[in-house]
């Protein structure tokens, strides 16, 4: 653990990042004027690696920086494997495993309770045995998700939570981040692998998660039916980051997880290695 590490988490331990969280999205919603957007965005971009070329074209060029940092990717810029189960974000799959016998899954060393990762106790059994994997959105990647499978989305759970951060700095110094912040969790019904849960987990300066289907600036507290159920197929847009996290997909067993760790793209596959 380094000194610098260690001062920024309690920097980060003390600050109310709710409250700032909120402050830096309704900025970033602000327009930016012509002569500071060009600069300001090349800078981002350098600093991040962000590949502009792969995104679709912007007359005019972005009015918000919400608006740069949620683009939409040009068509053809991503391929959408034939397996039946994809990647739903560009991003690291940091982890991946099964959930234990105590419906738990193991990230980075620590136990993540399935029911209270979904806002859902019921969930717990369902996906005992079953494969996870965990991608990470770092600044510089494309911040929408997608569905990792063809199927049907039931409904939308809106969980209450804190803002901790999801990077390094966070998982070694906030233990159980992922059941501790804000976060949405979608149920998408399948035919061929039961239900699978993908959960979008906030984190601090992410300003809002915005959810397919669901009317809000940001997915309300509480669980969201939808009837009828909502048609995906896999790369359909599930929802969008305002400002980077992670996202969480939980499996019933009979999925594995075959993708070693590493970089991966939405619409790669999941059960064999690149």
């Amino acid at each position: 653990m380094s000194l610098t590490t260690f001062a920024a988490a309690q920097i980060l331990r003390a600050l109310p990042r709710v409250q700032i969280s909120r402050a830096v999205g309704r900025l970033c919603e602000r327009p930016l004027p012509r002569r500071v957007a060009g600069p300001l965005l090349r800078a981002y971009s350098r600093a991040y690696k962000v590949d502009l070329s792969e995104a679709a074209p912007q007359p005019g060029g972005y009015p918000t920086f919400d608006a740069f940092f949620t683009r939409v990717l040009r068509e053809g810029a991503r391929r959408i494997d034939a397996d039946s189960v994809v990647s739903p974000a560009d991003g690291l799959l940091s982890a991946s495993g099964v959930v234990d016998p105590g419906t738990r899954l193991w990230v980075k060393g620590q136990p993540y309770e399935v029911g209270e990762l979904t806002g859902d106790a019921a969930d717990a059994e369902r996906y005992r045995g079953g494969d996870f994997a965990v991608i990470y959105l770092a600044p510089g990647d494309y911040h929408r998700v997608h569905s990792p499978v063809d199927g049907a989305i039931r409904a939308v759970r809106g969980i209450e939570g804190d803002l901790f951060p999801v990077n390094k700095i966070g998982e070694r110094h906030f233990p159980r981040l992922f059941v501790r912040n804000s976060r949405a969790a979608i149920a998408i019904d399948t035919e061929a692998h039961g239900r699978v849960m993908v959960v979008m987990v906030g984190a601090v300066i992410v300003g809002r998660i915005t959810v397919t289907g669901i009317d809000a600036p940001n997915v309300p507290v509480g669980l969201h039916p939808f009837d009828p159920p909502l048609r995906v197929e896999r790369g359909s847009e599930l929802g969008v980051f305002h400002l980077g996290s992670t996202v969480v997909v939980l499996f019933e067993p009979g999925v594995r997880i075959e993708r070693p760790l590493g970089k991966i793209r939405y619409g790669e596959s999941l059960l064999r290695p690149a």
